[in-house]
């Protein structure tokens, strides 16, 4: 018996609701597919499906084996796929949807490298932000969270990095450096607003001691919903601002801005690619998916490095 046969028949019985259906699909003789469907019942010692004159069920096996196949009968076809890619260039549109500060610090840079690598892939991308990011009408979106982020989507994670606190050389002439997390209350600090505004406490964590954290009550001086405006004004000399290790190791490298009250952090963050299904994925996707992961891995480690060099100095 070819196994694999009696499977896709099986499945295709389902989809089209009857043997004689499945017959006509498959371009086969209904006894023919009625014998595999038979014959791989007798295999699992187990009847798949319920016959009547009328119409087919499944039994409780047949509904737990269908879900089987179909996830092994996916992952043959994709990795055939896979193989042919090899002797075929990519083409085609790649949907990407990402916030402002992914697509400017994370997006922007990859582009050209890719577009070299493949010239026949088309990219679309929006730039928004919002509550609920329209994953299943793009192919990738990239999320940013925090480490509390829980949900129900089917997502690759990129990188974790840590949000540091930042200021202007400048900024910290003028006011002094804080020693402690208590003294930002005495200091100009700069918040991102999210969904509910800004809160009053900022939390702050020890990296070396990941259990100890200190929740300071601020008075935020700037608020905005963008983080390269609060950058922006940071750079400037405004205050003291919460921003990714990996955005902000070129600034520190370059002495524009200075990291303060190291190794306290503001929280984990977490970037994410999320898909619109595990099923059917182009491999364009793939292809971006794999490149993203990378090159943005291979950034972030630089970033770290940076900034530990910066520190040791």
């Amino acid at each position: 018996m070819d196994r694999l046969l009696s499977m896709r028949v099986f499945e295709r019985v389902v989809d089209e609701g009857s043997f004689a259906g499945a017959a006509r699909a498959l371009d086969m003789s209904p006894p023919v597919v009625t014998r595999l469907v038979a014959d791989l019942e007798e295999h699992l010692g187990t009847r798949l499906l319920q016959r009547s004159t009328r119409r087919l069920s499944l039994t409780e096996a047949g509904h737990n084996y269908l879900s089987r196949v179909r996830n092994i009968l996916q992952d043959i076809d994709e990795a055939h796929a896979v193989t042919s890619a090899h002797s075929t260039e990519l083409a085609g549109t790649l949907r990407l949807h990402a916030p402002p500060v992914l697509a400017t610090y994370v997006l922007a840079p990859l582009l050209a490298s890719f577009r070299q690598q493949y010239p026949r892939i088309a990219i679309d991308i929006d730039v928004e932000t919002t509550a609920e990011p329209p994953i299943e009408d793009h192919d990738i979106t990239l999320l940013g969270t925090d480490a509390g982020f829980d949900a129900d989507i089917v997502a690759r994670k990129v990188i974790e990095s840590e949000a540091i606190l930042v200021a202007s050389p400048a900024y910290v002439r003028r006011r002094g450096e804080p020693l402690k997390p208590e003294d930002l209350a005495q200091h100009d600090c700069l918040r991102l607003k999210g969904p509910l505004g800004s809160p009053r406490v900022w939390r702050l964590w020890c990296a070396k001691r990941p259990e100890e954290h200190v929740d300071v009550s601020i008075e935020a001086g700037l608020r905005a919903n963008h983080t390269d405006t609060l950058l922006r004004a940071c750079l400037d000399g405004a205050g003291i601002t919460s921003v990714s290790v990996d955005l902000v190791a070129p600034y520190l490298s370059a002495g524009t801005l200075v990291r303060v009250l190291s190794p306290w952090i503001t929280g984990r963050l977490t970037m994410y690619a999320a898909l619109p299904s595990r099923k059917f994925i182009p491999q364009r996707t793939r292809a971006f998916l794999d490149f993203l992961v990378e090159q943005t891995r291979e950034q972030s480690a630089r970033a770290v490095e940076a900034c530990m060099a910066v520190h040791r100095d």
